[in-house]
Parts: C-alpha cells; sequence; structure tokens
C-alpha cells in the first residue's frame, strides 16, 4: 500500500527475478522452493500508520504469522525488519539490543510500536517453539533514493518544502536527534544477517550517529523555518547502539549523512515533479542482494 510497482519494473525482464502480488495479512502460498523469507511489509511512516492504525496493526500481527508460516512451511531463513521504534521513547541512550523500551500502549504511535514489538515477540515464539531459523533487524530511519515525495518522513518533507519554496517545519525545536542510515547500508546488514550462522538474534541497523533535526535543515541549506508542537510520544534521542552487529556480523555503516543527504539532492527533478525514481538510477538495493545470490 506504501510501495510502487515502478520501482522494480527494471527487473521484470530478468529471467532470475518474480514478483508475485498480494496481502500478507491473508494466507501466503508459494509454490517454489524458498531459502530466505524476508517480512518487510508495513507502513513505516507516521503519516501512513497514523492514517492507517487497523492496517497498520494487521500487517504487523497477522503479516507476521503468515510470512512466518510460510518460512516454516519452505525451511527458509526468516528475518523480520523491525524498527527503532520497539524503545518508544527511550530512557538510555543510544539504545542497546537489550533495553526492553519505553512504549506508550495506548498512544498514537502505538499503532506502530506495538505491531513491531508483536512481531518480534512471534518471531522469538516461532523460533523456539518451531525451531524456524530468524533473525531481527531493528532499522534506524533508514533513508535513499526512492522516497516518496510524500513520505511524511524528515528528508523527504523538508526537500519538498525547500523547493516549494515554503518554510521548514520542524517539529518541536529541531533538538531531537536521530539516527539516519542510507539504504545501501541497510541492505548490507540485511544481507549479513541472513548470511550468519547466528540464529535466534537481534540486532539494530543504524549509523551509531545522532544527528539532530537542525543539522539536517543545514545541510539542506534552509533559511525559512517553521516551528510547530512536537507531535505526541514522539522520541527525542534515537539512537543505535552498533557494538553487537559490529562485533558479530562484522558489519559497519559506510555512508555519512553529508554523503547521503548529497546522493538524496542529485536529481532535483525527482523531489519537483517525478513520480518515481529516475529509470536510469542504480537500485542499490536489487544490485547487492542479485550480487549475494549470485554468489550462492
Amino acid at each position: 500500500m506504501t510501495g510502487r510497482a515502478s520501482n522494480i519494473e527494471h527487473l521484470f525482464s530478468n529471467g532470475k527475478f518474480k514478483f508475485l502480488e498480494g496481502n500478507v495479512t491473508e494466507y501466503i502460498d508459494c509454490p517454489e522452493k524458498l531459502d530466505f523469507v524476508l517480512h518487510f511489509a508495513s507502513p513505516a511512516s507516521p503519516k501512513d500508520y497514523f492514517e492507517n492504525p487497523i492496517h497498520t496493526l494487521k500487517v504487523g500481527a497477522l503479516g507476521t504469522l503468515n510470512a512466518l508460516g510460510l518460512a516454516r512451511s519452505k525451511q527458509a531463513v526468516f528475518l523480520l525488519a523491525s524498527t527503532s521504534e520497539v524503545y518508544g521513547d527511550p530512557l538510555e541512550s543510544p539504545q542497546r539490543e537489550t533495553y526492553w523500551g519505553n512504549v506508550n500502549p495506548v498512544g498514537t504511535r502505538s499503532v506502530y510500536d506495538e505491531a513491531k514489538r508483536f512481531a518480534e515477540a512471534i518471531t522469538m515464539s516461532y523460533h523456539r517453539e518451531h525451531d524456524v531459523d530468524v533473525r531481527i533487524c531493528r532499522i534506524f530511519n533508514c533513508y535513499g533514493p526512492r522516497m516518496r515525495p510524500n513520505d511524511g518522513r524528515a528528508l523527504p518533507n523538508f526537500i519538498n518544502q525547500s523547493l516549494s519554496g515554503r518554510p521548514l517545519t520542524i517539529y518541536g525545536d529541531g533538538s531531537q536527534t536521530r539516527d539516519f542510515t542510507y539504504v545501501s547500508d541497510v541492505v548490507r546488514a540485511i544481507i549479513c544477517a541472513v548470511k550468519s550462522s547466528k540464529i535466534g538474534e537481534m540486532y539494530n541497523v543504524g549509523s551509531g550517529q545522532p544527528v539532530s533535526v537542525n543539522k539536517i535543515v543545514k545541510l539542506l541549506g534552509a533559511e525559512k523555518i517553521t516551528y510547530i508542537p512536537k507531535r505526541p510520544g514522539e522520541p527525542d534521542k534515537s539512537i543505535a547502539s552498533i557494538n553487537k552487529i559490529k562485533k558479530e556480523l562484522g558489519w559497519e555503516p559506510k555512508i555519512k549523512i553529508e554523503q547521503g543527504v548529497e546522493e538524496l539532492l542529485k536529481n532535483i527533478n525527482y523531489w519537483k515533479d517525478a513520480p518515481v525514481w529516475d529509470k536510469e538510477s542504480i537500485n542499490i538495493a536489487t544490485k547487492e542482494w542479485f550480487k549475494f545470490l549470485n554468489k550462492k
């Protein structure tokens, strides 16, 4: 519901690629042998899950249940794309995987936070009860090419507002920090996790570097800014401890925020008027994944 088939249309002619469209909240079947089931389905932007609260909860609950059922039937490795939001508005910083979080179970953000927390719980239950080979990646603020211009998250919002000459809208005073992680770094982390012999583990996937919203505004060169009240439940400090993934999987991020923002701004026409990313742009995620499959 938040994706676009046009993002992958350049793969349709690839003999190694097959696209099946379905709804993960319903029974999932796939006749082919499967090595991996990667469950990434879910609205991830506050704008999307505020507008679709029940669907977001269903994807986290029923969607994860069905995806785990598929992995179990195929004896496949299962990877859950979880989120830093499982930590809620954290009372410790940076957040380690051992931290249980500070989440309001009935707040407006709970539809996403609790959906992912439940998804993690049922994933670990399938591992313990049915011996499914599972891994969990808690992704911190992923960004990069092909983000929707109307996504509602900080970077697309700021870029669109800047291009249209509108003041940049900042929730709160802009001092809140986020851990922005470039998409190619996230993809490498996912590959490391599914290739690893570590089973039943969860890993933070982030840059490990706190970046304030005010710094993002400065990188974009914005001059006009409007400050509005912070959204309910929005964390002040979201920053990943990445010691575990560095030590156990040998992964660490490569793209700093300055370079990542520069990549986003390279194709200004995308943000101005194009509904999809420039077809000539390299799909880093797909390229890295196929590289891994070809080696396998």
